[in-house]
């Protein structure tokens, strides 16, 4: 688990640093773009933990993968709606994207 303890990491402070982004969406988004964008990375890191525990470590992975380019389109509609700054959308794309690079790195290297 050494080798993916940082993306594991990652993806715990980017959810640390999102949900109270989402809290603070109107209430015509909270419960659809925020709750389903909170709720899609739950699953990568879910599958991340997975990931961590498994012989098989492609197949999580790459389904983390598949989850966060869902997640970055989320957040760029969240935008785009102009339900977050451009301040927190490009901080937290940059959380994303550092998460993203991670899984990539960690994928490739699983072989």
């Amino acid at each position: 688990m050494s080798q993916l303890a940082p993306v594991v990491e990652s993806c715990h402070e980017l959810l640390l640093w999102l949900i109270p982004q989402l809290d603070g969406f109107p209430r015509n988004r909270r419960f659809t773009l925020g709750e389903r964008l909170e709720s899609t990375l739950i699953q990568v890191l879910e599958l991340l933990v997975q990931a961590a525990y498994s012989r098989d470590k492609r197949t999580p992975l790459a389904l983390a993968n598949s989850r966060l380019a869902v997640a970055r389109h989320l957040w760029r509609l969240s935008f785009q709606l102009q339900v977050v700054s451009l301040r927190r959308y490009e901080h937290g794309a940059g959380l994303i994207d550092g998460v993203g690079r991670q899984v990539g790195g960690w994928l490739r290297s699983a072989g």
